[in-house]
């Protein structure tokens, strides 16, 4: 029996409730392919290198335009002449966390902050691939280079360090980072911290790889999700940036609800129930 059929029999097993793994064989996750495509593809690498070719080209479009802006919800009044700046998520767009994920994967755990801090402080998140040539390109061209992100208050001084040393902008004088927490509005919806930022910058570009990232509506019902992408199919790939992550975000959560007080069988059962699949072969 080959391996995929192994695995794949195994992940039946659970998802039926029809019993554990075998002794010799870890137990079925859903995070295993999405893990191992993000540390071992040159797909991912392509797909990231991607992204940020065609933000140098958006950068340069979006400088020109001066009613070019990447937060239309955010944005007011007369931005034409603010000083530019570009949004980036952390985790996922500038930092490659998979090392954690993998941690969780190899111990059959879930994500917890007590672990995810603990992973923070090692300070060990790799830069995605094109993310510190763009930021740099950007900050050269006296483009402001922010960083929302949904790590908490208490990891900004790790995140700042990991990311210093990996050669990411810092900001210089102005306070580039900012965490989730850092003062009373700024919870996992981003809306409040673009606004911060669009106060005082013209907003050119964001980045994200996850539907939070761009729009608030992030936790909503599937269908309500699809809703909110189409309102903004013109900004997808223009002024709204997407890095491929298949290992985690709200799309996951999505079919269960994101009530994550479900159990993880609940979960997957979700998960596995609103894939559209083929009927298969005719009967003979």
């Amino acid at each position: 029996m080959t391996a995929r059929k192994i695995i794949a029999l195994g992940a039946i097993a659970v998802a039926l409730g029809a019993g554990t793994a075998g002794a010799q064989e870890p137990t079925p996750h859903d995070m295993l392919l999405a893990a191992l495509w993000n540390q071992r593809s040159v797909e991912y690498k392509g797909n990231a290198l991607t992204v940020y070719a065609l933000a140098k080209i958006r950068l340069e479009q979006a400088l020109a335009d001066k009613s070019w802006t990447a937060a239309p919800g955010e944005q007011k009044g007369d931005f034409a002449n603010l000083p530019p700046a570009v949004i980036l998520d952390v985790d996922e767009t500038v930092l490659d966390n998979s090392p954690y994920e993998v941690w969780l994967l190899k111990n059959n755990q879930v994500f917890s902050i007590k672990t995810w801090n603990e992973f923070c402080a090692a300070q060990i998140s790799r830069a995605i691939p094109g993310a510190v040539e763009f930021t740099k390109l950007a900050d050269s061209k006296g483009v402001k280079v922010f960083y929302i992100t949904g790590r908490g208050v208490e990891t900004e001084k790790d995140t700042r360090a990991n990311m210093e040393k990996l050669g990411f902008p810092m900001g210089g004088n102005v306070d580039t980072f900012l965490m989730q927490g850092e003062q009373k509005d700024w919870g996992s919806a981003k809306s409040t911290r673009r606004a911060a930022v669009a106060k005082d910058y013209r907003v050119l570009l964001n980045f994200g790889d996850n539907f939070g990232d761009f729009d608030d509506r992030y936790r909503l019902s599937e269908a309500e999700r699809e809703k909110a992408f189409e309102e903004n199919r013109e900004r997808w790939g223009r002024e709204w940036l997407v890095l491929a992550n298949p290992t985690y975000g709200s799309f996951e959560s999505a079919p269960f609800g994101h009530d994550f007080k479900k159990s993880r069988e609940d979960q997957r059962k979700a998960k596995w129930e609103v894939l559209d699949g083929w009927a298969g072969p005719k009967a003979q």
